[in-house]
């Protein structure tokens, strides 16, 4: 064979390599894991997420990428570019995991796809990294019931009810604070008006304002104006309760409406301690980034024994109150290096 011929026949294989390499699975090498986490969104609820799985990251020498789109369209595209270009694994929170099926069992099919904070169970997932979201809403809703002996009117407000975190939240919220039996299976509409076997505590109704902030404290603001005697608001995403706190401000009604918050928004904590939140029920973000990216490292190394049985990795949630605010703030803070 001539020296030319040989290099050709050396190209034309590479050449051959690449293109069944294209838009696959890195192989698993020797060489450090290629992994992604994409939150459902944009908010400081998803720095600590970021920071733990950076930490996983340098802990484990694999290479992360914290991806945090701005729409499911934005996400879903943002995962066809992963699995173009490749990658050893993807962690993903669904923005709308009913409508997004397709994409994730295409993921699913081509790496290793798990789910945190907001679950998919209807795909091909691996495994979920999070917390019972329902028992969650449960704990939110009994917590405001115990600190309203005397019962009164609550608003809800939520960014979308599209993802399952949401939908399950919400539902353990309301049978937690209208003391009902729980029922994972129940699925109150966002307009209904409820209300509890004794008459004293009424839900008004679910207001959504899909990631959108002006919006949302137009909402905060909406409630407040249409409902004079409202008792009480309840938000169930980061951003929602400092939202809340604005809207009451700007009324001149903080303190004289109690406010329920979910996650760890330094305004949240802040508002416990100066009196104007009942309490947050926090996630654990942080250990949401870290375990995901432990969890899909062992996959790559095809180490399967790290998915339990029910494919499901339990973070549980907490309540943090006035009288442990001080020590989780300062817990967080050293999680940011702040």
């Amino acid at each position: 064979m001539s020296r030319f011929s040989l290099v050709g026949a050396v190209v034309a294989a590479l050449l051959f390599s690449s293109g069944c390499n294209s838009g696959k699975t890195p192989s698993k090498d020797n060489s450090a894991a290629n992994l992604a986490f994409i939150t459902n969104g944009v908010a400081d609820f998803w720095e600590h997420a970021q920071a733990g799985a950076e930490t996983a990251g340098k802990e484990l020498d694999v290479d992360v990428s914290v991806i945090m789109p701005s729409s499911i369209t934005d996400q879903t595209r943002k995962i066809e570019d992963l699995l173009v270009r490749g990658t050893d694994g993807i962690a993903v929170s669904p923005i709308d995991p009913a409508n997004q099926v397709e994409i994730l069992n295409k993921a699913a099919a081509q790496t290793n796809l798990i789910t945190h904070d907001s679950d998919a169970p209807d795909t091909n997932r691996l495994v979920y990294i999070g917390m019972d979201n329902f028992d969650a809403g449960l704990l939110c809703g009994q917590t405001l019931r115990e600190a309203m002996p005397d019962g009164g009117k609550v608003m809800i407000f939520v960014g979308r009810l599209d993802q399952d975190n949401a939908k399950r939240r919400r539902q353990g919220f309301i049978d937690g604070f209208l003391n009902r039996k729980a029922d994972r299976e129940r699925s109150d509409a966002a307009g209904d008006v409820l209300t509890s076997e004794d008459q004293k505590y009424t839900v008004l109704g679910t207001m959504t304002d899909q990631f959108d902030r002006a919006r949302a404290k137009a909402n905060g603001e909406d409630a407040l104006t249409r409902h004079s005697d409202l008792a009480a608001m309840v938000g169930l995403f980061e951003y929602n309760p400092p939202l809340i706190l604005e809207a009451l401000d700007r009324a001149g009604k903080l303190g004289q409406v109690k406010v329920m918050a979910f996650d760890e928004n330094d305004a949240t904590l802040q508002g416990i301690k100066d009196g104007n939140v009942v309490a947050t029920v926090v996630q654990n973000p942080y250990q949401y980034g870290y375990k995901s990216i432990q969890v899909l490292n062992a996959l790559h190394k095809e180490n399967k024994s790290v998915v339990p049985e029910n494919k499901f990795i339990d973070i549980p949630a907490r309540v943090i109150n006035k009288s442990n605010v001080d020590e989780f703030w300062q817990e967080i803070k050293d999680r940011l290096n702040k």
